[in-house]
């Protein structure tokens, strides 16, 4: 037994596949960018702060970093998780007295 399919029954099907796997090429996307590694200068211009708070954070042991020798080193993937476990939501009431 032989079945054909119309094109706009192949392409139907074309548009859920599609759509079934978007989630899975999302993540794997964005996992491909997660091996980067930062200095104190890239991770600077990335948080769009002043390196000397970058020291700091260090120094307190707020941010995930490893030592490379004297080397300090950032993971992308770590800073980014840190900052969606460290990040205050809006609040969505306003109380105005």
């Amino acid at each position: 037994m032989r079945t054909e399919l119309e094109p706009q029954d192949i392409e139907a099907i074309a548009q859920r596949v599609a759509e079934v796997l978007a989630p899975a090429i999302a993540r794997v996307s964005r996992s491909k960018g997660d091996d980067t590694l930062f200095d104190v200068k890239g991770l600077a211009d990335y948080l769009k702060v002043d390196p000397s708070w970058i020291y700091k954070q260090v120094q307190y042991g707020s941010l995930p970093h490893m030592k490379l020798g004297k080397y300090l080193r950032f993971s992308k993937a770590a800073i980014d998780k840190h900052l969606e476990r460290n990040t205050i939501p809006a609040s969505s009431t306003l109380k105005i007295n």
